[in-house]
């Protein structure tokens, strides 16, 4: 949900919550309280970062760029979410071609946890590409040093290769 939406869902939970207590269901306002403390719970630990990923991966960036602004406070995000959060705007900074930027949220995206290797071997791959781009090559290096540990997918191997193709040319 959006933080409309949720502003929207906790008003009409707050008329039902008065109606309850006004009628005497004190079982139902505890529900209704619970609803509206998930709610609130939620905007602050999810955000919109899941919205925002479906809309990364329908590659509607202008879409996912506003939903990552609404979320006005990051570091509260739980980790499952921050990971996904700087590794979208990472993506969007490259897109931009706002280079340190995108850097700066793929530095902070790979030092959160990941469930799977192949996650945060992107979030690897980005980092070299981008130290590549900056003629940095002993970061490259370090950077495929620590992607090749993971396990990755058929695509990031040959992504890999070619990076140390181009390694190679600038040694």
């Amino acid at each position: 949900m959006n933080t409309r939406s949720r502003i929207i869902v906790i008003c009409i939970a707050v008329a039902f919550l008065a109606y309850a207590i006004f009628a005497g269901h004190l079982y139902m306002s505890v529900y209704i309280l619970g609803g509206i403390g998930y709610l609130i719970w939620s905007h602050f630990r999810e955000g919109t970062v899941f919205l925002a990923t479906q809309a990364f991966h329908q590659q509607d960036y202008e879409k996912t760029k506003y939903l990552l602004q609404e979320i006005k406070n990051p570091d509260q995000l739980r980790k499952g979410r921050r990971n996904f959060y700087e590794f979208m705007l990472g993506n969007i900074a490259l897109k931009e071609d706002r280079v340190e930027e995108a850097e700066y949220h793929f530095q902070l995206a790979s030092r959160l946890p990941w469930r799977k290797d192949h996650e945060k071997g992107m979030v690897l791959i980005n980092l070299a590409n981008i130290n590549l781009r900056k003629k940095e090559y002993d970061r490259v290096e370090a950077y495929l040093d620590l992607a090749r540990k993971l396990k990755l997918t058929e695509r990031q191997n040959n992504i890999i290769h070619k990076i140390e193709f181009e390694l190679k040319k600038y040694k």
